[in-house]
């Protein structure tokens, strides 16, 4: 599923697919915003997603070989709904 089939869903709901698809896109920019900010967003029945930071480590270049060191970065990890695929 991508964003084209979330518009069509909501198209049934709404009465235009321009409302539908503005729909989607705020959604989308309101998790990408609490996100940034390092807030937790979490859908009922859906999962939740909770910014953090990885630790700084050791890579390799996979041209050279050489060992670099790899600087902190911010990563997004996704839990489940413990119930999202019971039925």
């Amino acid at each position: 599923m991508n964003r084209n089939n979330l518009v069509d869903a909501l198209t049934d709901v709404l009465s235009t697919r321009k409302e539908a698809r503005d729909a989607v896109e705020k959604i989308f920019a309101e998790i990408i915003r609490a996100l940034r900010e390092g807030d937790k967003v979490v859908v009922a029945g859906f999962g939740s997603f909770h910014p953090f930071t990885a630790r700084a480590r050791r890579g390799r270049n996979p041209r050279t070989g050489q060992a670099i060191q790899l600087a902190p970065r911010k990563k997004i990890r996704f839990r489940q709904a413990k119930d999202l695929f019971t039925p």
